[in-house]
Formats: structure tokens, sequence, C-alpha cells
């Protein structure tokens, strides 16, 4: 089956696409199609390119995660939109469906995580703790229905699987779906969505900012309906 990506901004330096949920971005494992691929074999027949296709990742989400995505185009844009990833000029904020109490409706959660990689799965961790990371994130509660809330989050770092464990493990509030780290309730996709993506253009220096809501017509989130359409 042929992949066609989801794309809202394209020009000469980059791609900006919607990442669809429970596709890796790039190949594992499981051999399924990864985005990386996907999207490059679509621009090659879409462009009729005889050579291969230069993508650049200069970001990723967890395979079960949905929502706004850059890629570079050039290994020159593919650079400097790194650069901006490194020195927090990109901004990435997104939106999850959480369960439980929070005792402080904003806040900073930090801590240390460490990847166990032969089971997929991050485990909190000290700080000198063998291939520990500093995980740091920004939370806003936006709404609170029937035990379940609506929370904005900043990446400050982007460790892998960073939003659901600091959310589970550290904050005691797993996220909607979420069965690896603590929601053995409720099935369905997990309630976790890239929602805003903030960098400058990578040439003209222009700022740029895409917002790309989750399905409010599906479970969790139209619970929140008329929250996350103010986000617009």
């Amino acid at each position: 089956m042929k992949f066609i990506p989801d794309i809202i901004y394209e020009d000469n330096h980059l791609l900006v696409i919607i990442k669809p949920q429970n596709m890796p971005v790039q190949e594992d494992e499981s051999e399924d199609m990864d985005l990386l691929r996907g999207i490059k074999q679509y621009i090659k027949e879409r462009d009729n390119k005889p050579g291969n296709v230069f993508l650049g990742l200069v970001h990723r989400l967890d395979r079960p995660t949905g929502g706004v995505m850059v890629f570079a185009k050039t290994t020159k844009c593919a650079s400097r939109l790194t650069e901006q990833l490194k020195s927090h000029e990109m901004k990435k904020s997104y939106l999850c469906v959480a369960l439980g109490n929070f005792s402080q409706p904003s806040g900073r959660l930090s801590c240390y995580l460490v990847k166990d990689n032969k089971n997929n799965i991050v485990n909190l961790a000290t700080k000198s703790d063998y291939g520990a990371k500093e995980a740091i994130l920004d939370y806003e509660l936006l709404e609170s229905k029937q035990n379940m809330n609506l929370v904005k989050v900043d990446l400050i770092t982007g460790r892998s699987h960073q939003i659901r464990v600091q959310m589970s493990r550290q904050n005691q509030t797993p996220i909607y779906a979420d069965f690896k780290y603590g929601d053995k309730n409720h099935k369905g996709n997990l309630a976790l969505w890239a929602y805003k993506l903030k960098f400058n253009h990578p040439i003209s220096k222009k700022p740029m900012v895409f917002k790309v809501l989750p399905d409010h017509e599906t479970m969790p989130w139209k619970i929140f309906e008329n929250a996350i359409l103010q986000l617009v």
C-alpha cells in the first residue's frame, strides 16, 4: 500500500507533515513502513527523481504519538534546524489527556531517565546512573473532567518516552491508553499529540508556527473538544 504523507507546508528547503499515530519515524525491528522511508518514496515518485531523495530527520516522535513534524530537504537546512533544536530555539508543544489528580495546575517536572533498549522502556534514574539523561518539561492543566485532565506540555529536553514517563512515574498521572506506563483500563490510541511546532526558517529566518489539533471527535479528546478548539 502506497504511503501518502499529510503535508501541511513545503518549500525547497523543508517539509512539515502530520505524523500518523502508531507509525515509526525510522525503520525498526517491526519492518513496518516508517515515516522517513514513506516520505522519501512519495517525493521520488511525485517529482520523478532519478536518484536517492535526501530527507533530513531533525527530531523524532515516539511510534504511538502523532502530530506535527518538520523534515529538512537539504543538508544546510538539516544542520541549521538541528542547531535550533540544540539551542532550544525550536519549541515543541504537546497535548495529552492524563489520568488522576494534579497537585498543581502548572509546573515543571525535572528528573533523570535511562532507557532499557532491550525492553524498549524508559525508567526513572539518578544522575549517577549509567546512561542517565536529564529530562525537563513544563506543563499546564487546561481542563479537568471525569477524572481526566487536558494538559499542555512544553518540552525543554527531548528524551525517548519522556512525557509518558514523567507524567506517569514522576507525577503519578499516566496518559490515557498508555498501557506501557500505567493505564491498563483504557484502549485505543495513546492520548499524546504533538500539536505545535515553532522555529525560524533556516534560510529566510522568518518565524514559523504550525498547529495541528488531535481528532477531537474521538475519545478521550472529545471530552475536551471546546478547550481544544480554543487552541487554534
